[in-house]
């Protein structure tokens, strides 16, 4: 299950799940997903593009996906964390921003995670990582910002009158702040050099964030929790884990951890 496999996965996505936008526009939830959160046609349409395609390769693999939960493929191996459609809410809404992101773990962990790959289901980029080889948009490499300055601040907010207070002290300071609706692209622009700082005071699950993880640690960016904690011991699984704060490097990350911390 090597990069060109996976994605492969991403163009036949990239195929067959923008036009299912408006066929799919403000539909009801049709259950719920092992993870808890509600799922959509288009959540389940597209796990199962990954699931099929992962089970005709016939080698052993586990999927942990947000739908679906755990699965065993062929006795179970590498773990796959699968956020089919992260940014469901804006695909419903014909917001075109969101993204599939694909984890491969060869161990129990986020830190055993040794590839990343995020697809933008609207514009086709493409981000990825291996460990210890770099992180890539489209195939050129790509790094952190530059500096220090907090230039502009993503952020997520489940519950917006929890979620913005707690982070406001970093809005504040920023120059510009941008709610996207999809952390796997926001670690993503934030591992190109588009943003400062992304921050989700939330907990998020493991398949939300470890091929964004990848993707920032390999372009030179941190990962922690709120507290400063690395992420990587984290276990992966359905639960919700972990809030998240990335930052472009460790000086800036220093300084945002500082202003969430002010009383």
């Amino acid at each position: 299950m090597d990069l060109d496999f996976i994605r492969s996965i991403g163009k036949r996505l990239l195929v067959e799940v923008p036009p299912l936008v408006w066929e799919f526009y403000g539909r009801s939830a049709i259950g719920k997903g092992a993870g808890g959160d509600k799922t959509y046609p288009i959540d389940k349409r597209a796990e199962d593009i990954v699931i099929e395609e992962i089970e005709n390769l016939n080698e052993p693999a586990t999927i942990v996906s947000e739908e679906y939960g755990w699965k065993d493929i062929r006795g179970g191996g590498k773990r796959i964390l699968l956020d089919p459609i992260d940014g469901s809410k804006n695909a419903l809404s014909g917001i075109p921003l969101f993204s599939t992101s694909i984890a491969v773990v060869d161990g129990n962990t986020v830190g055993d995670t040794i590839m990343g790959y995020v697809v933008n289901l609207i514009s086709g980029d493409e981000f990825w990582a291996i460990r210890g080889n770099g992180s890539f948009l489209n195939g050129s490499r790509i790094k952190t910002q530059q500096g220090d300055d907090i230039l502009v601040v993503a952020y997520e907010a489940q519950t917006p009158k929890i979620d913005i207070p707690r982070v406001l002290p970093l809005l504040c300071v920023s120059r510009r702040t941008r709610c996207l609706g999809s952390t796997a692209l926001d670690l993503c622009h934030l591992a190109q050099g588009a943003l400062s700082i992304f921050v989700t005071p939330a907990a998020s699950r493991s398949f939300d964030f470890a091929a964004g993880w990848l993707i920032v640690e390999e372009a030179g960016g941190i990962v922690t929790d709120l507290d400063g904690n690395p992420l990587k011991t984290i276990h992966i699984g359905i639960e919700k884990s972990s809030p998240i704060i990335a930052s472009c490097n460790e000086s800036t990350h220093k300084k945002a951890l500082e202003l969430l911390t002010m009383k």
